[in-house]
């Protein structure tokens, strides 16, 4: 069972990564700190398509674009985790197989999606956006450990608001009848 909440967080957190590689590199080579982001954008704002270098802030392209980056991120992170991640066992091959996956999505991404969908990002350096796949790759690894690799905390004892319900109410009837065994027992602290 993937746990939902480690996977979407795993995915952002890997998407910001890829997405500051990508922005910086961009923004130094002078196409513009925003144009990767503004780029995913024109895949639904169409009219971005004759985008040329440098970019500037495009408000809705870097919206959607950031929308698009994370949502993908995400989608490809629960994939990951749902064929994989439950196979690896230390930490090295742990990073090798995030690098790895990276690098096979860039390859996906760059020539047969983004030819086909988003013939504007093709203005971002190929190198570059091979590298930051593979960074993402290698973080979404170690932000998204496998379950095999992170049980759930055994505790000594169950928790109190899972031992049950107790029926008799200690603060006198005021709360009904049925009163968790957390409550009971701060009630008979202070008696």
């Amino acid at each position: 069972m993937v746990n939902t909440r480690r996977t979407i967080v795993a995915g952002l957190i890997a998407s910001i990564a890829m997405g500051i590689i990508e922005m910086i590199y961009e923004a130094v080579a002078g196409d513009g700190f925003w144009s990767p982001i503004a780029y995913i954008g024109a895949t639904v704002l169409r009219g971005l398509q004759s985008l040329q270098p440098p970019v500037g802030f495009q408000f809705w392209g870097v919206v959607l674009g950031l929308m698009g980056h994370m949502m993908n991120s995400v989608i490809l992170t629960w994939i990951f985790r749902s064929l994989i991640a439950r196979r690896i066992g230390s930490r090295g091959s742990q990073l090798v197989t995030g690098a790895i996956y990276g690098l096979v999505v860039f390859f996906v991404m760059w020539y047969v999606v983004v030819p086909a969908v988003d013939a504007v990002m093709l203005n971002l350096n190929a190198t570059v956006f091979a590298l930051a796949h593979v960074a993402w790759g290698a973080v979404l690894l170690r932000c998204c450990p496998s379950p095999r690799r992170c049980p759930a905390p055994r505790l000594s004892e169950p928790p109190p608001y899972r031992s049950g319900l107790r029926r008799s109410d200690p603060a006198g009837g005021v709360f009904g009848s049925v009163v968790p065994l957390t409550f009971a027992r701060s009630v008979r602290r202070y008696r």
